[in-house]
């Protein structure tokens, strides 16, 4: 089965952490979070997995270079979703391919995925879920309607709701030819025009899983409150991480490798990223530190 990971946005609503690196290297507990979506991806049974790359794509090639079973495409300008899946064309055949969000932390069965796509005997499965935040596909009998935010019509249906995409889904591949090579493209706007052609979407709608993007900072750090809060000790600390006198540690956080804190410091609902030195007298509150 061959999956492929969209790792090329810009992260624009993490900035200026997304300066620094690409959303998918962003740790959750320590570990680029691309990296626990392709061990998901292979625990599965997926592979080749291929992985887009475009902004501070250097960075992503470096982590990746060395991962078995991985083809890197790396994209000179934007593309997009759509546009990123149509340059990754020749890769899928015609088998149908799985396609995840390099931005999301979650537990949803990728093989289940993949299962019910089949049964489905439909081009497209998106797989949706009950999340009042995102809830803005349109969705009745199992079937996507369309993507707009506005109110549902009586056209729509009476039973017609609206779900959230979970950014995971599944294309057969002859779907991808009509997008134009080489420019901007939204996989959403192909799936729209393909639902204006009379064409079917399947939406798949997950019950009694996690998931979490981490679009924005209040996100990335609201994930580390829930896995450490919940299930873990409330404060981790990585290897070799330098204490000094007096520190306070409160409620939770995660302070990665090497990280030097001064004397006298309080950190409190804090991720502290690798290498970071926080300076003696720190005050530090729901806060993300860089090094």
């Amino acid at each position: 089965m061959k999956a492929m990971v969209l790792a090329a946005g810009l992260g624009t609503r993490l900035r200026p952490y997304s300066l620094l690196r690409p959303k998918p290297l962003f740790p959750v507990l320590g570990q680029p979070l691309i990296l626990r979506i392709i061990g998901q991806l292979r625990s599965a049974g997926f592979g080749p997995i291929i992985v887009n790359a475009f902004h501070l794509a250097d960075q992503l090639m470096a982590i990746l270079a060395d991962q078995p079973d991985i083809i890197l495409q790396r994209e000179l300008i934007e593309l997009g979703t759509g546009g990123g899946l149509r340059m990754a064309r020749n890769h899928f055949d015609n088998e149908p391919v799985l396609i995840t969000n390099a931005d999301i932390y979650h537990d949803i069965d990728y093989e289940a995925v993949m299962v019910r796509h089949g049964q489905n005997r439909c081009p497209i499965t998106m797989v949706m879920q009950d999340h009042p935040r995102f809830n803005k596909v349109a969705v009745r009998n199992g079937q996507v309607l369309g993507f707009a935010n506005g109110p549902l019509t009586v056209e729509s249906g009476a039973a017609a709701h609206r779900l959230a995409f979970t950014g995971i889904h599944v294309v057969d591949p002859i779907v991808l030819d009509d997008i134009p090579l080489s420019c901007f493209y939204s996989i959403i706007d192909r799936y729209q025009e393909h639902l204006q052609a009379g064409g079917m979407i399947k939406a798949m709608t997950v019950t009694g899983h996690f998931w979490q993007d981490i679009g924005t900072l209040n996100d990335y750090l609201g994930l580390h409150q829930f896995l450490l809060n919940d299930h873990l000790p409330s404060f981790m600390l990585g290897e070799n991480v330098d204490i000094g006198q007096g520190v306070k540690l409160e409620d939770w956080g995660y302070i990665g490798d090497r990280v030097i804190i001064g004397d006298g410091a309080s950190l409190a609902r804090v991720v502290v990223w690798d290498g970071a030195v926080i300076a003696p007298g720190s005050s530090l509150t729901d806060c993300l530190v860089t090094a």
